[in-house]
């Protein structure tokens, strides 16, 4: 009759180990040479090493390939920072025509088109009647002398100031229809 070692979990973790005596076993935990060549010789050991090899081969080769692309990389970080700082740029440079662009619009908006026509009314107005002043010398000497006027001097001043009058009369009807708003402004597409 045989006489079979019971079954540890020891055993049944590594099968290799039951073909070992008990002696064997007891040589193995007191010499620490003797436990490394045994557990160096089983299987699952074996395995793990192995694995251990390939990850670690497959760890260089990466290593390896980061390393020939890390030129490229640094180039392209570079491109990318260069691309950026330009795109910041044109962002600012863009917020400053944006802001021009309002400023320059601003002057043609329909609030600021109709104060320009009463101003330009009013200063119509201011010359036509500095022009008849002229004529009639509303200076500190008196009244011009109606004698030194010739006939072409009065029809040069007719035509003058009736050309003023009409530009002014003009201002003012534009003026009343945009008050009354007869005016209507097409919006921007």
């Amino acid at each position: 009759m045989t006489s079979k070692q019971p079954q540890t979990p020891l055993l049944n973790d590594f099968p290799e180990l039951s073909t070992l005596s008990r002696e064997d076993l007891e040589d193995m935990m007191s010499d620490q040479t003797y436990f490394q060549a045994i557990f160096h010789s089983l299987e699952q050991v074996k395995s793990l090493y192995q694995a251990q090899a390939e990850l670690g081969m497959a760890n260089e080769t990466i290593a390896r390939n980061n390393l020939a692309q890390q030129d490229d990389l640094y180039r392209i970080r570079a491109e990318t920072q260069a691309a950026f700082d330009e795109a910041k740029a044109l962002e600012s440079r863009w917020k400053e025509l944006e802001k021009e662009q309002k400023e320059l619009y601003q002057r043609f908006t329909p609030q600021f088109l109709l104060m320009r026509l009463r101003h330009a009314t009013t200063e119509q107005d201011d010359i036509s009647e500095a022009r008849a002043s002229t004529l009639i010398g509303s200076s500190s000497d008196g009244p011009a002398d109606s004698s030194t006027l010739s006939g072409r001097d009065i029809d040069d001043f007719v035509k003058d100031f009736k050309e003023l009058r009409k530009v002014y009369h003009k201002r003012v009807i534009w003026g009343d229809r945009w008050s009354a708003g007869d005016v209507a402004w097409p919006e921007d597409e």
